[in-house]
């Protein structure tokens, strides 16, 4: 605009105020484009939610898709996304409802509705695509994985393991199946060698996946609850090092090595855990002992009083269940 109108000035007389009047006028235009592309989105948007409203998806879908980017009013992009999100769910569209889920849990976060209809489609999808390799693909290991995770839901011990040893069966170096075993036989009710089959199984799954730190840290808790200190150290460490975001096992490590009186060691892979799970008071209560054995006596009370609010707000007595303590295998 300014290069223009300085170029007017060197044109004589009537050709310079013709000029002139051509820029103002060509700006006013745009300024008026810009004014009514928001109105006419939002236009269209309403239009869409009507359409929707009476059933006509496939004509309210493109039309939705189009204006949304444009619509600056909050409620009425969001009623446009909403509308948009049900009429793609509705048509199989799964990559416009995927993308506008998405869009809409960083857009509106933590709106209930919002929640409930990505808990709604994402759970559809997976139904589906169960119901799909169980039609299409019955004899797949990821079949038999599938019914073995649906057993283990129920409580099925004896079944899931069934379903998983079929699997190794036919595939005896696939990762994670061992785990899986192991995990089960330390869930299910105890007999004389649950312990040390699942350990078996726990050093199986490290030969065939060694990088697998669930595994390690369930060696760490068996050696753990054997009090072999030095033992479950080196395995909660390993297991950090292969997970750096595995939390529990820095709880593990601090607690073995308050054990092992490495209390200057425990300090900092407990103040990890305690940032990270601040509600859980076994964090606190073992921070707080590597803080006092240190000398850090205003730490340490501060860690024993958050250890006695975090513990009044659990049930009384609550254990962590075993499935917490062998959780499932991190992704």
């Amino acid at each position: 605009m300014r290069s223009a109108m300085i170029m007017t000035l060197h044109l004589p007389g009537a050709a310079a105020t013709l000029a002139l009047g051509l820029v103002v006028a060509g700006s006013c235009a745009a300024q008026s484009v810009q004014k009514a592309a928001p109105q006419d989105s939002s236009a269209q948007a309403k239009q869409g939610i009507e359409l929707v409203s009476r059933g006509r998806c496939r004509e309210a879908l493109p039309v939705l898709k189009k204006s949304i980017p444009r619509i600056t009013d909050k409620d009425l992009r969001y009623s446009a996304e909403m509308a948009s999100v049900r009429c793609a769910m509705s048509l199989g569209d799964v990559d416009t409802a995927s993308e506008g889920l998405l869009r809409m849990n960083h857009e509106y976060p933590h709106n209930p509705e919002v929640l409930y209809i990505t808990t709604h489609f994402f759970s559809e999808l997976a139904n589906r695509a169960s119901s799909e390799i169980a039609a299409t693909l019955p004899d797949s290991y990821q079949a038999h994985e599938l019914d073995a995770e649906a057993y283990e839901s129920q409580s099925k011990w004896d079944e899931a393991a069934a379903e998983y040893k079929e699997i190794l069966d036919k595939n005896p170096n696939l990762p994670g199946i061992h785990y899986r075993l192991g995990r089960i036989l330390l869930v299910r009710p105890p007999t004389a060698t649950s312990v040390g089959d699942a350990k078996k199984e726990f050093e199986a799954e490290l030969q065939i996946d060694p990088t697998n730190a669930s595994a390690e840290y369930a060696l760490g808790e068996i050696a753990r609850h054997a009090e072999t200190w030095d033992e479950a150290e080196a395995l909660y460490e390993k297991a950090t090092k292969l997970d750096e975001g595995f939390l529990e096992a820095y709880l593990g490590l601090g607690m073995s090595l308050n054990a092992l009186q490495k209390f200057s060691d425990a300090v900092p892979p407990l103040q990890r855990y305690v940032k990270q799970q601040p509600e859980d008071p076994a964090g606190h209560y073992q921070l707080a002992i590597a803080y006092a054995r240190t000398g850090r006596k205003a730490d340490a009370d501060r860690e024993m009083a958050l250890q006695r609010e975090t513990e009044a707000k659990v049930v009384q007595g609550a254990q962590r269940t075993p499935e917490k303590v062998i959780p499932q295998q991190q992704q």
